[in-house]
C-alpha cells in the first residue's frame, strides 16, 4: 500500500539499536497485557514499518484515552480465548472449516492400554485434567496425543514435566543468527512467566533450548519464545521436547 507505518493494537514496543542497526522487539510496559510473545515471526523489514502506540501504556490507561475521546467501546469487555471463535467451541470450528471431520478414539494410560474413548484428539490439550470422563483412582492428565493414530495418553501429572525443546521455523529478531549457545529466558506459552534456560544451534532454522528446570506442558506446534531481559530475542515453533 506505500505507506510509511502501520500502526498496531498490541501492547508490545518497538525500538532501534544504533550499534548493530537491528530493530527490536521489547515487551509492553503492562506485563498482563504484554503481547510480544505472538510477534516473535516478525522481521527486520516489518519491524521498521510498524508502530506500537499502546505499547508504553496500561490497559486502564488506554480505556482514559478512549473515554476522553469519546469512543462507544471504552468500557468494552475484555475478549477472551481465539477472538474469531466466539462460542468458544474451536473444534466445531475447525471442522466447519477444514470440511473433516474428527472421530472418538482411544484414551491409552502410559502402557499404551486402553483406558477410555475420547470424543477426537483434536479437542484435548497437552495438560489438560478437566472434561475427561476417566476414573481412574487418581487424577490424571493429557500426557501426549498421536492425531495419526486418533489416541489421547493419559497419566500422572509429573509426567507433563520436560526439560529440552527443540523448535523449527524460527525467527531470530535481536540478533541475525545464532552461533553459539546462548543463555535466555523463555515462554512456551503466552502468560508463562519466562524460565531460564540455554540455547543452543541445531541446524538451520532451528535450535535447541535446555532449561534449567523441567517445565509443565511444553508442546508441539505451540511457540517458544526467547528473551533476553526486555527484549524479544527471537523464537520458533515447537517439533519436540525430552525429558
Amino acid at each position: 500500500l506505500d505507506f510509511d507505518y502501520v500502526a498496531t493494537g498490541h501492547y508490545a514496543r518497538r525500538t532501534y539499536d544504533e550499534k548493530t542497526g537491528r530493530y527490536l522487539l521489547k515487551c509492553g510496559l503492562d506485563p498482563k497485557k504484554d503481547q510480544s510473545y505472538v510477534l516473535f515471526h516478525l522481521t527486520q523489514d516489518t519491524l521498521e514499518h510498524m508502530l506500537f502506540p499502546l505499547g508504553e501504556l496500561t490497559k486502564p490507561e488506554v480505556r482514559e484515552l478512549a473515554r476522553e475521546a469519546g469512543f462507544d467501546n471504552a468500557g468494552k469487555s475484555e475478549s477472551q480465548d481465539i477472538c474469531f471463535v466466539p462460542d468458544g467451541d474451536y473444534a466445531r470450528f475447525m471442522e466447519d472449516f477444514t470440511g473433516k471431520h474428527y472421530p472418538a478414539g482411544d484414551f491409552l494410560d502410559e502402557n499404551g492400554k486402553k483406558v477410555g474413548t475420547h470424543n477426537g484428539a483434536v479437542r484435548y490439550t497437552i495438560g489438560q485434567r478437566k472434561g475427561l470422563g476417566l476414573a481412574m483412582g487418581a487424577p490424571v492428565y493429557v500426557c501426549a496425543k498421536d492425531m495419526q493414530a486418533n489416541t489421547v495418553t493419559v497419566g500422572p501429572e509429573e509426567n507433563l514435566f520436560d526439560r529440552i525443546v527443540y523448535a523449527d521455523e524460527v525467527n531470530w529478531i535481536a540478533i541475525p543468527e545464532l552461533t553459539a549457545p546462548l543463555r535466555v529466558t523463555a515462554r512456551t506459552r503466552y502468560h508463562q512467566t519466562e524460565q531460564v534456560a540455554t540455547v543452543y544451534p541445531a541446524g538451520e532454522g532451528q535450535f535447541r533450548l535446555e532449561f534449567d528446570q523441567p517445565q509443565r506442558a511444553p508442546t508441539p506446534g505451540q511457540a517458544v519464545v526467547l528473551y533476553q531481559g526486555d527484549t524479544v530475542l527471537g523464537g520458533g515453533t515447537i517439533t519436540r521436547v525430552e525429558k
